[in-house]
C-alpha cells in the first residue's frame, strides 16, 4: 500500500530531478559554447597581431603602420608592479587584524562593512575618486595615480582573502601556542599567518589578476602616452587603456595592436589564475 502511494512521488521527484539536471547541461553547454567562440575569435585574431616587433617597438602614431606595444607592457608592469606593493601589505595587515578582532571590536566591524562595500564598488567610481583627490589637486595624469586607483581594487580582495584563510587555522593550534607563553601578536603573525601563507600568496595572486584589466580608473588617472616612459609621475601608456583607444580606431593597424594586446592581457590573467589555484590546491592536499 505504501509502495503504491510512495512510487507516484518518486516518479514526479525523479523527473524534476531529470528536468533540473537536463537545463542545467542545457544552459552550461551554451555558456561554454560562447566562451569557446570568444577564444577562438581572440585566438585567432590576437595570433595574427603577434609578432617580435610587438615587444620592441612602441605605439605607433595615427595611420602609421608597424608599431608594437613595449611601451605599454613596461607601463602596465608598472602601475601593477606599484599597486601591489601597495596593497599587499595594508591587505595582510588588515585581514590579520580583522581575524584577530573582528569578532571583540566595533572599529573591526566597520571596516570589514567598508571592505565589502569597496569589494562591490565599480572600479569607475574609484577612478574617479582617485581623480579627485589626486589628479584634480596635481593637475595632471600620472601612473601613481593609476596605481593608487588599481590598489584601491585590489585591497578588498586581499583582506578579505587573507581573513578568511585564518579563519580556517584550527583553534587548537592557537591554543598551544598561547599556552607556550606566546603573545597574541606572535601568535597572529608567526603561527596564524605562517599557515595559510599559500592560501594568502593566492589571494593576492587574485588581486593581481582582478585589476590587470581594469580599464576605466586608469582612464581617469594614468591617461596614456604614445611614447615609452618610466615617469611615474606623468602620464603613462599601458594595456587597458590601449586596447580602448586602439580598438575603436578605423585603422587596421591599430585594430590588430589591439587584439594582440587583449590577448596578452588574456593570457596574464590566465596565468595568475593557474598559479594562484595550483598553490591553494597543494595546500590543501598535504
Amino acid at each position: 500500500m505504501s509502495q503504491t502511494i510512495l512510487n507516484p512521488v518518486y516518479r514526479k521527484r525523479l523527473w524534476k530531478h531529470r528536468i533540473g539536471i537536463a537545463l542545467s547541461v542545457m544552459a552550461m553547454s551554451v555558456g561554454l559554447m560562447f566562451l569557446m567562440w570568444i577564444l577562438w575569435t581572440l585566438l585567432s585574431k590576437g595570433f595574427a597581431g603577434l609578432s617580435l616587433g610587438l615587444f620592441t617597438q612602441d605605439t605607433p602614431g595615427p595611420g602609421s603602420d608597424g608599431g608594437g606595444l613595449r611601451n605599454a607592457i613596461v607601463g602596465s608592469l608598472m602601475i601593477v608592479g606599484l599597486a601591489t606593493f601597495i596593497s599587499t601589505p595594508i591587505g595582510i595587515l588588515a585581514g590579520v587584524y580583522l581575524a584577530e578582532y573582528g569578532e571583540e571590536n566595533r572599529f573591526a566591524q566597520v571596516t570589514l562593512f567598508v571592505t565589502d562595500i569597496m569589494l562591490s564598488a565599480p572600479s569607475i567610481v574609484l577612478g574617479i575618486f582617485v581623480w579627485t583627490m589626486y589628479v584634480d589637486v596635481s593637475k595632471h595624469y600620472s601612473g601613481y595615480a593609476g596605481s593608487i586607483a588599481l590598489s584601491l581594487i585590489a585591497i578588498p580582495v586581499v583582506v578579505r582573502t587573507t581573513d578568511n584563510m585564518l579563519r580556517l587555522v584550527p583553534q587548537s593550534l592557537l591554543e598551544a601556542a598561547f599556552a607556550l607563553g606566546a603573545p597574541r601578536w606572535k601568535v597572529a603573525t608567526t603561527v596564524r599567518l605562517r599557515a595559510v601563507k599559500s592560501g594568502v600568496v593566492t589571494g593576492v595572486l587574485l588581486a593581481v589578476a582582478r585589476i590587470t584589466g581594469e580599464t576605466a580608473p586608469l582612464l581617469y588617472t594614468a591617461l596614456n602616452n604614445q611614447f615609452f616612459s618610466s615617469d611615474m609621475n606623468a602620464p603613462i601608456a599601458n594595456l587597458p587603456v590601449v586596447i580602448n583607444q586602439f580598438a575603436m580606431s578605423t585603422s587596421d593597424n591599430w585594430i590588430n595592436l589591439a587584439w594582440a594586446a587583449a590577448l596578452l592581457l588574456t593570457f596574464s590573467v590566465l596565468l595568475l589564475n593557474i598559479v594562484s589555484r595550483t598553490m591553494f590546491s597543494q595546500k590543501t592536499t598535504k
